[in-house]
């Protein structure tokens, strides 16, 4: 337990600590930008996940748990090149977007998309695979360290969204390279194949479900910005920022336990530890959402200013998300990777898509932020119950990716 909680704190503040850091800088974002920046940078924000997981394919987990297969030189070099395509695109429609002179939302969400691909270059994946906590979190602290330095010295002499996110995006050149030379360490020099046909196939369904997820949850609001204008997305984004760095708190869950699901091939052993992971970050969700619904004012106001008080009922609905995020989160990282269960995430993912799709419609109709609000604590809450249903009722089995009986945790 005690190994299991330090693996979880360092998952957390390294893959995740992106959002500990948002906490020092969102006052300095706020007060330099005001709410109509806030928003722009929200877009952003949004495009940063979106590009994370378009680069990375959505399928890290499922790549992480399968590094000590004999065909990780392989897999490797495959994931690597489809990487870098997908990246060389994102890098283009940024070059073509400063061409035509994109400007405004269109601009931010591009530099955002930029920064969340250069992110997903990283070969943290393999760390994460042999349980290398602590080594993840080193290089990754780093990163984070530039981040908050750059930012502080850059945006007040240049205050405009693109600077704050061109900051986030810069800081992880310096996490990329320290990975790759790890992984050059460990697993020898990077051997490129264009025989892609297995990572494409692995990828496909996850990829088009974490799109789906990230589209109507962390990287809502660049679709939210097309019914709301920028004030209103300002306020939202100051309520969602805070939600989602309690997220990050407690998403490192599923991260710290594929490593230990992926070795448990009885079929019953497997349930009993889903039920107990899942119950357990069921309790700490619902902890967190309630401490966040009562400090709201306190927190909106030590954060943002009085000038984001209206943001305060929003944060107080969107905090009950967490119980939500976090159950789907532990499930989509931890269980159905190490099932090698690539095509339940779709079905779910779908789910969430439709219902975010008819709040966003409501919305267009009555303006009115806190309708969006509603509508992502709905979208959240059914994909959270359909995971956990369909999970339950399942019983384990491998889809896509073949895993070993006698696959081993660096750790154990």
């Amino acid at each position: 337990m005690v190994r299991l909680l330090r693996d979880v704190l360092l998952v957390g503040f390294g893959t995740y600590g992106q959002f500990l850091v948002t906490l020092v800088t969102l006052p300095l974002t706020a007060r330099l930008l005001g709410t109509e920046g806030v928003g722009l940078v929200a877009v952003g924000m949004s495009a940063y996940f979106l590009g994370s997981v378009l680069v990375d394919l959505g399928a890290t987990q499922y790549f992480a748990a399968r590094v000590d297969d004999a065909d990780i030189t392989r897999v490797r070099g495959a994931y690597a090149v489809v990487r870098g395509l997908l990246f060389s695109v994102l890098v283009g429609a940024l070059l073509i977007g400063s061409v035509v002179g994109a400007d405004g939302a269109a601009r931010a969400f591009l530099v955002g998309a930029v920064a969340g691909g250069i992110w997903s270059l990283s070969e943290d994946w393999l760390l994460i695979g042999r349980g290398r906590f602590g080594a993840s979190t080193a290089y990754q602290a780093a990163g984070r360290i530039a981040y908050l330095v750059a930012l502080v010295t850059l945006l007040p002499q240049f205050p405009s969204p693109e600077v704050a996110l061109a900051c986030l995006g810069g800081s992880s050149i310096i996490t990329v390279v320290a990975t790759w030379m790890d992984a050059d360490r460990h697993f020898g020099p990077i051997v490129p194949t264009l025989r892609l046909g297995d990572t494409v196939r692995t990828a496909a369904p996850v990829l088009a479900s974490r799109l789906l997820l990230t589209g109507y949850g962390q990287g809502g609001a660049a679709a939210y910005s097309t019914v709301l204008d920028a004030a209103s997305l300002g306020l939202f984004s100051a309520a969602d920022r805070l939600v989602r760095a309690g997220q990050s708190v407690l998403d490192p869950i599923g991260f710290a336990l594929l490593p230990r699901m992926a070795r448990i091939r009885d079929g019953q052993a497997f349930r009993a530890r889903t039920v107990q992971g899942a119950l357990g970050c069921l309790a700490l969700a619902v902890v967190a959402a309630a401490g966040l619904t009562l400090s709201a004012p306190v927190v909106i106001r030590i954060v943002y200013g009085t000038e984001f008080d209206d943001a305060t009922a929003l944060l107080r609905i969107l905090a009950w998300i967490l119980p939500a995020t976090t159950l789907t989160s532990y499930i989509t990282t931890a269980v159905l990777p190490a099932q090698g269960r690539t095509s339940t995430v779709l079905s779910g993912a779908i789910i969430g898509v439709t219902l975010a799709v008819s709040a966003l419609l409501v919305t267009s109709v009555t303006g009115s932020v806190v309708t969006m609000v509603v509508g992502v604590l709905v979208s959240e809450w059914a994909v959270a119950l359909w995971f956990v249903v369909t999970t339950l009722r399942s019983a384990p089995r491998q889809d896509t990716v073949p895993f070993r009986a006698d696959h081993r945790e660096a750790t154990r």
